[in-house]
């Protein structure tokens, strides 16, 4: 026998599905001490890199016999960052009980990307254009950056016109293009893009990073790309990825 029940909507409220973009904290080291100096020497200098943004600690890459963290100490270590801790994934037992008892969610379904999302499909019946936010072009800048000064251009390519001096940094979620002498840092693909690339007319750098993977002046660059116009990658490799450097 089929029983059809009354259903009713209720008046004040709506539940459904929804996607939340989480920025993900690879653990490699239980060391809090260490991480709390290694992220003041990444992110110290770089007050508006987070926004608030929702956070996911991932625990796979910490050793098997790692110490449970502290993470009510861990927490409290992330949150000057501007960054929201909510939730956690791919530890062991102990480590995603103590994680759960400091208040955070265990989210083992989490999909956490390397790579900038990829560029949504187009329907076969696109929305009219007015509806449409167009993707953020790229922050451009016209004028000679100077020793101190930093330029940050936040989800999108960095365009420099004019010369990076030694003790600037300019930083890019996406790539960088200087088109001109690059003398002082440049890090792209800040939040983990690792297709993100730089590119110079002239290089001549303090500091390379692509996705957290960076090169200083305390290794010479090669005499092939030193002061010339060259493209800096990053190529992954069977001892890990690492910066490759190219004439254009």
């Amino acid at each position: 026998m089929t029983v059809a029940l009354p259903a009713s909507t209720p008046a004040t409220f709506e539940i459904k599905s929804a996607n939340l973009p989480l920025v993900a904290l690879f653990l490699k080291s239980p060391d809090l001490n260490a991480l709390s100096r290694d992220l003041a020497l990444r992110f110290g200098d770089i007050p508006d890199f987070f926004d608030n943004d929702p956070l996911v600690i991932e625990l796979s890459q910490l050793p098997a016999d790692a110490a449970v963290l502290d993470f009510e100490a861990l927490l409290a270590l992330l949150r000057p960052y501007r960054v929201a801790p909510i939730a956690v994934r791919g530890g062991q037992p102990a480590q995603m009980a103590a994680a759960s008892a400091a208040g955070l969610v265990l989210a083992p379904d989490a999909r956490i990307s390397t790579a900038a999302p990829p560029a949504p499909a187009r329907s076969k019946a696109p929305a009219p254009a007015a509806d449409v936010a167009p993707a953020p072009g790229a922050l451009v800048i016209d004028k000679p950056l100077r020793s101190g000064q930093q330029v940050y251009a936040r989800g999108r390519d960095l365009v420099v016109l004019s010369m990076v001096n030694a003790g600037a940094e300019v930083i890019a979620d996406g790539h960088i293009h200087v088109y001109a002498p690059l003398r002082g840092k440049a890090m792209a693909g800040a939040r983990g893009n690792t297709d993100a690339r730089i590119f110079a007319l002239s290089l001549e750098p303090e500091l390379l990073s692509i996705a957290g993977i960076y090169r200083t002046s305390e290794n010479p660059l090669p005499e092939g790309v030193w002061g010339k116009p060259t493209q800096v990658r990053l190529v992954p490799g069977p001892e890990g990825d690492k910066l490759v450097m190219s004439p254009i």
